[in-house]
């Protein structure tokens, strides 16, 4: 196997191919002033919290919270990230949405109206928070922090997915036994869950990878598998350990760590 490694600066990308450096695209952190930049990132964050507030997205106390997270992302790990976790929080919205009114009938939706607390926010948004965070404060692995980012989102999008529609899939097992279940119980999975899960993690790998690194590559597949993997554990400590010994939100915090550490340990494997 031909090693490629995609090398990614706050000036510039760079793909090694055959020990050849190709300088691709500039990143935004050259291309925009960092006070600049800092100044986006504000607007951005409360525009976007507000916006969020106003469709039921979410709580007062989740837009602060997500302002807080927005700021601390896109000040720190750059636009680009900011537009990817946007990205993922349009495809919870839309994952939220789906048939509503039904799961909302059964007693399944998240909140009064789907929205989303500050708790959630945590829950979701601290683990790519702190690659970003990581990231900003090292220097020479911007690739690796980049790809353990994607990963960490790929986890959040592949669980919201998985209950927000596999919740509607009345076959359902519990993960570590197998036995059937009621749905939207912890730990449950549904095929429908896995298959729209898969999906999204897909979905959120090939986007990511396409917004942070300027091209498209086979890797892609890392953070996807470490999305999906995540979720599993997520589903796996629902099981067992959720709402006895952590909250779903510290599950959701753990679970999206490992998926940012299991997406940068493959990575560099290549």
């Amino acid at each position: 196997m031909h090693r490629v490694r995609y090398v990614c600066s706050r000036e510039h990308y760079v793909i090694n191919v055959f020990g050849t450096s190709l300088i691709t695209a500039p990143s935004i952190h050259a291309s925009v002033d960092p006070l600049l930049q800092a100044v986006l990132a504000v607007l951005l964050s409360v525009a976007l919290s507000v916006a969020a507030l106003k469709v039921g997205m979410l709580t007062l106390d989740g837009a602060a919270a997500a302002t807080a997270v927005l700021l601390v992302i896109g000040i720190m790990g750059g636009l680009d990230w900011l537009v990817m976790l946007v990205i993922f929080a349009a495809m919870g919205f839309a994952a939220t949405k789906f048939a509503f009114r039904e799961k909302k009938k059964d007693g399944l939706q998240e909140g009064k109206h789907g929205e989303r607390s500050w708790k959630n926010i945590a829950g979701v948004a601290l683990a790519p928070a702190l690659v970003a965070v990581i990231d900003f404060a090292t220097t020479g692995h911007d690739s690796i922090f980049i790809v353990a980012y994607i990963g960490s989102v790929a986890v959040a999008a592949s669980d919201t997915v998985a209950s927000e529609v596999g919740v509607r899939d009345k076959r359902v097992w519990l993960v570590t036994t197998l036995k059937r279940v009621e749905a939207g119980t912890n730990g449950g999975v549904s095929l429908l869950g896995l298959t729209v899960s898969l999906v999204a993690a897909a979905a959120v790998s090939l986007i990511g990878w396409a917004v942070l690194f300027r091209d498209l590559s086979w890797l892609i597949v890392l953070p996807m598998v470490a999305g999906m993997a995540g979720n599993l554990l997520d589903s796996f400590f629902g099981a067992t350990i959720e709402d006895r010994v952590i909250s779903k939100y510290t599950n959701n915090f753990i679970t999206g760590i490992s998926g940012a550490i299991l997406a940068a340990a493959t990575y560099m494997l290549f």
